[in-house]
């Protein structure tokens, strides 16, 4: 009877943790889009465009550079920067450093991705009132955008993939704080389903 009642307790926990997990996920509360084919430079263009200014695409392009000539000559490399709720355009970063906000409440919006050493990449934004937004691809040393600017939405979920190798990605969202990591090709995170804004992300490669 005890070892009973043990396994059902187990059981319960189980699906607890279980439940838990299934909130603080990462994308998985709504059919993935199928991904694009690998980002290298026979699959490039196509998919959403987002208006960025021609400064913060050159900060981007160049941020990129400069990391991959600091590194080894076949380093790989991924830069972005985020459009955020009453900010704008952030200044860029790379290689798993945060783009975006915490602890200020601001959504993000939009997100421009650039890669050295990986052959390329496509990007998808799961956004409010649109869904998956579709798949943007370029090679590496192209911005790549998803997102948009200009209307007050919220990206919600953030799909990468590279033309090599994986990629990894963290989402902060709302309430939530920081979800577990995701390293895969393509990697998703954040949440969909559930109305609950990006405010930070963290993408290497």
């Amino acid at each position: 009877m005890k070892n009973s009642m043990g396994r059902a307790a187990s059981a319960v926990a189980g699906l607890a943790l279980a439940g838990m997990l299934g909130a603080t996920g990462t994308a998985q509360a709504q059919v993935q889009p199928p991904a694009p084919a690998p980002a290298t430079s026979a699959a490039v263009a196509g998919g959403p465009s987002v208006e960025a200014p021609a400064s913060v695409v050159a900060e981007l392009k160049a941020a990129t550079a400069r990391a991959r000539a600091s590194l080894a000559p076949n380093a790989r490399v991924v830069c972005y920067a985020a459009h955020v709720q009453d900010i704008g355009w952030q200044s860029t970063v790379c290689n798993g450093n945060v783009a975006g906000t915490t602890g200020q409440g601001r959504r993000m919006e939009a997100v421009l991705i650039s890669t050295g050493g990986v052959g390329g990449v496509c990007a998808n934004a799961h956004l409010a009132d649109v869904g998956w937004q579709g798949w943007a691809c370029g090679k590496d040393g192209d911005v790549v955008g998803v997102g948009t600017t200009g209307q007050s939405r919220r990206m919600e979920a953030l799909g990468v993939q590279v033309g090599s190798g994986s990629v990894g990605a963290q989402a902060h969202v709302a309430d939530l704080g920081w979800l577990n990591s995701t390293v895969g090709n393509p990697a998703y995170v954040g949440t969909t389903g559930q109305s609950r804004p990006m405010e930070a992300v963290r993408i290497w490669v």
